[in-house]
């Protein structure tokens, strides 16, 4: 075979592997874009029965009698960025928010929701999605340990500004045997929680807009 035959027969053979790849390539991108589209809104779904879930475990029962899921407002906080909080209300007047917040754990970050009533006390916490060491860290877990309930009561001054820390580092709150940044993480990103509330009470409750009506629901 001359020269001009080899070279021939090497650009034939890479152009049909690239063609190969890229047909792959495509397939895999089409089967991935077909499975998102079939399970994304059941995944979506689910996530909102999950979060449904967790706002109504925040609150006292019978506290609230509307749709939190679909009862939101959105104000910018201190940092500029825009918040969602969950309006609870009674008849119609609102009295207690639910919102979410970040820590940072051991492992990753901690993702909790929490809500807070009018006069700044937290009425309950419950901890979403974490990468905490199973055994260790997931204590901050309601299921598996009593310790997130804790938080039920607890304001900006109860404990005092220098007790919202766990005991370790002179504060109210107990830490786990091996996991103290878990805890920790948790009691600041809590605090933190409060204290957004308190510089966006106004705008939470005096003026919040009114419950969504059937015709602003999608």
């Amino acid at each position: 075979m001359d020269l001009a035959s080899r070279r021939i027969l090497w650009f034939d053979t890479v152009w049909y592997q690239i063609a190969s790849l890229g047909a792959v390539t495509l397939a895999a991108a089409c089967a991935l874009a077909l499975a998102n589209l079939l399970t994304g809104p059941a995944i979506e779904a689910a996530r909102a029965r999950d979060l449904a879930a967790s706002l109504e475990q925040v609150l006292p029962p019978g506290s609230f009698d509307n749709d939190l899921l679909d009862d939101t407002i959105s104000v910018e906080g201190p940092d500029g960025r825009l918040r969602k909080f969950h309006v609870a209300r009674l008849a119609g007047v609102p009295v207690a928010t639910v919102f979410e917040t970040t820590g940072r754990g051991y492992a990753g970050p901690i993702h909790l929701v929490m809500g807070v009533d009018r006069d700044g006390r937290v009425t309950g916490v419950r901890v979403t999605r974490h990468t905490e060491t199973p055994g260790l860290g997931d204590k901050i877990e309601a299921q598996r340990d009593p310790w997130i309930h804790g938080f039920a009561g607890r304001s900006l001054d109860n404990p005092a500004p220098a007790r919202w820390a766990v005991r370790k580092d002179g504060g109210e709150f107990d830490q786990f045997a091996g996991a103290t940044i878990t805890p920790r993480a948790v009691v600041a990103a809590v605090r933190q929680g409060l204290e957004l509330h308190a510089v966006l009470t106004p705008q939470l409750f005096d003026r919040a807009p009114p419950p969504p009506t059937p015709e602003d629901r999608p």
